[in-house]
């Protein structure tokens, strides 16, 4: 095949986010496939440039739109695909999906994570939609996998589980909150685990917790149990239930985000807290049905990566059309751009740190 692509995700080894996995997953199917991947923008003969983290406060991402434009003035047939994972309505932040959609702009093509993520970018401005597909993310099934999973008896304590590599309110700790105060449900007795960190405003009383894990460490643990619950609120599309979905864990699921698109018909919904428990019954009730369904859960990696390369190809199908002085100008003045909106993200970063250290005195 001969094409080269690089992939700007900066591998962390442990745990950490589902960009990281993806960056492994993906960099392992396509050189499997014939495909040679970098990590950078050193090399002169990139067919393809995925950008993954644009953020300059990111620890993952290995470069962002100006460095993309920069490299697109020399070399402007260079197809260039934004993977866009995240919104400011998964954690309560402000002036995420702007950024987004600002470094978009570098971009031929997009692939959202969700149709959920995709639609809410088009609702806020994203004018991009035939330019844009969206490609669900999958977990490595030789890692996670039901192998050892033993099914609840139906009467000893039912053990349900989560985890999560970040720590916002967001993720479900008002769901979680109420696991760990349920002594009981319909007479059985709750255990429940959170394998992550915690907010410092959550008491860790009633749950146990588990510091953060990641490959067959996760799998294991994750196997010592009977449900795998997520309350995690406007989630673009997550890891952590499709691991534990992988492992042959009945979901319990919040109706938030792109959790329906993720979990349905592999489990149970709720609403929030006030209808959690009732569903939760409802799940036991119908414990060996979603327990053999697990068998067929579809999203792993292998899935997700032949959905990436089959874009790729069809992308490189019309790379003669690019290139050329219109494009190569275009590009020179989108990197004049984003090098004034550098200099005044790295002034703002310097002011926050030093207004920090003030208020520390």
């Amino acid at each position: 095949m001969g094409y080269k692509i690089s992939i700007g995700s900066n591998i962390i080894k442990g745990p950490w986010g589902g960009g990281n996995q993806f960056a492994i997953s993906l960099s392992r199917y396509l050189k499997k496939k014939g495909w040679e991947v970098a990590a950078g923008l050193d090399d002169r003969d990139i067919d393809i440039i995925v950008m993954t983290e644009p953020r300059i406060t990111s620890e993952s991402g290995a470069y962002n739109q100006k460095q993309i434009s920069w490299y697109l003035i020399k070399k402007p047939d260079t197809v260039v695909v934004h993977r866009i994972n995240e919104c400011d309505e998964r954690k309560g932040t402000r002036g995420v999906n702007k950024y987004l959609m600002r470094a978009n702009k570098v971009a031929d093509y997009t692939i959202f994570i969700s149709k959920f993520l995709k639609s809410l970018f088009i609702k806020k401005g994203f004018f991009k939609g035939r330019n844009s597909s969206a490609v669900k993310n999958g977990a490595d099934k030789a890692v996670f996998n039901r192998k050892g999973l033993r099914k609840w008896d139906g009467q000893s304590p039912i053990r349900i589980v989560t985890h999560h590599w970040g720590y916002s309110f967001k993720k479900g700790f008002d769901i979680y909150k109420k696991f760990a105060a349920l002594g009981s449900v319909k007479g059985v007795k709750i255990q429940f685990s959170y394998i992550g960190k915690i907010p410092e405003s959550v008491k860790s009383g009633g749950m146990k917790v588990i510091p953060p894990l990641s490959g067959r460490k996760l799998t294991e643990e994750l196997k010592k149990n009977h449900i795998y619950v997520t309350g995690s609120v406007s989630e673009p599309a997550g890891m952590h239930h499709i691991e534990g979905a992988m492992c042959g864990l009945p979901l319990l699921y919040r109706n938030s985000g792109a959790l329906p698109e993720y979990c349905s018909s592999f489990g149970v919904m709720f609403e929030g807290a006030g209808d959690v428990e009732d569903r939760l019954g409802d799940l036991m009730d119908n414990y060996d049905y979603y327990f053999s369904k697990m068998e067929g859960y579809p999203y792993n990696s292998e899935l997700m990566c032949r959905g990436y390369e089959k874009i790729f190809l069809n992308l490189l199908k019309d790379k003669d059309k690019l290139g050329g002085s219109k494009r190569r100008l275009r590009y020179t003045a989108l990197f004049v751009k984003e090098s004034f909106f550098y200099v005044l993200e790295i002034i703002s970063l310097n002011f926050k740190k030093v207004i920090k250290k003030v208020r520390g005195m």
